[in-house]
């Protein structure tokens, strides 16, 4: 009878052991994240399109809302937010599944999940001009005060320059050119984020610099949005490694529109991105 009871316990243990290592592996460290970008159509290219997607590859599942309004400055959200105006379409992705609601506003869209992570961001033309940035302070406190989830963290979506051939106006200010666009972006985020307790910056606009040396500059489609493809693709991986900490270099997930050396090429933009961000350096000229 005693032998019988050992037996039973060491099957027992045996099974518990391998219950353990089968409930320890990918599944239970796999991260389920929700994300909400209070943005517009830059954010729109960075988060709608293949972040879903890099990140179910590995492993992790997101929910990703979008706040959106093309072309939505800081003042505007900000002041949205203080009326309660309808004037976002408010983009999401669950499960793979994408759903747009029209006319929202922003404070239903902020309550809606128990948000992780909330972005925020500037508009394009205004992202390296100081003095635009007057009401950000004032936005996030607001949002914050509406927020579901006492240990959401707020970060800053670091946007792009405009392809070196964009002739709109829009341009201007930074002279017509992609460098001076560039610093003036990163030395404005420099400045600004740390008045605002803004300490984690999601690189899109380092890595799709690092990818123009990479691949040219074609990562536009109209010279400031994002190009379907390659431009998308490259904010989607950042977005990815930032969110789940893990290198996307190796994802498997591509769309059947890029080959896999440019995902390659892609892919080691964002890491490249996100370890130079990680270290304090900007600098990619």
């Amino acid at each position: 009878m005693l032998e019988v009871r050992c037996r039973m316990k060491k099957i027992i243990f045996i099974f518990s052991f391998f219950l353990f290592l089968i409930f320890s592996s990918s599944p239970l460290q796999a991260k389920v994240i929700k994300v909400l970008a209070i943005g517009n159509s830059f954010s729109q290219d960075a988060v709608e399109q293949y972040l879903y997607d890099l990140a179910a590859a590995q492993g992790d599942s997101l929910i990703i809302g979008n706040a959106y309004i093309p072309g939505c400055s800081i003042d505007r959200h900000y002041e949205n937010l203080k009326t309660g105006k309808t004037d976002y379409e408010y983009r999401k992705v669950v499960r793979g599944i994408r759903s747009n609601q029209k006319k929202a506003d922003l404070k239903s869209i902020i309550r809606d999940e128990q948000w992780d992570i909330i972005s925020l961001q500037q508009a394009s033309k205004l992202s390296g001009i100081p003095t635009s940035y007057i009401h950000l302070a004032q936005l996030k406190r607001l949002v914050q005060s509406y927020t579901t989830n006492l240990h959401v963290q707020f970060i800053w979506h670091m946007t792009w320059a405009y392809a070196e051939d964009f002739s709109s106006e829009n341009f201007k200010a930074y002279d017509y050119n992609q460098r001076n666009m560039y610093s003036a972006i990163v030395n404005t985020m420099l400045n600004v984020l740390p008045g605002v307790g803004i300490k984690q910056i999601v690189p899109s606009g380092m890595a799709i610099q690092l990818a123009r040396y990479r691949m040219g500059d074609i990562l536009n489609r109209d010279g400031f949005h994002l190009s379907y493809t390659l431009g998308r693709y490259t904010a989607a991986c950042t977005w990815c490694e930032f969110l789940t900490g893990k290198i996307v270099d190796g994802n498997k997930y591509r769309p059947e529109t890029i080959s896999e050396e440019e995902a390659q090429a892609c892919q080691q933009a964002a890491h490249e991105a996100m370890f130079m961000q990680q270290q304090g350096r900007y600098s990619v000229f």
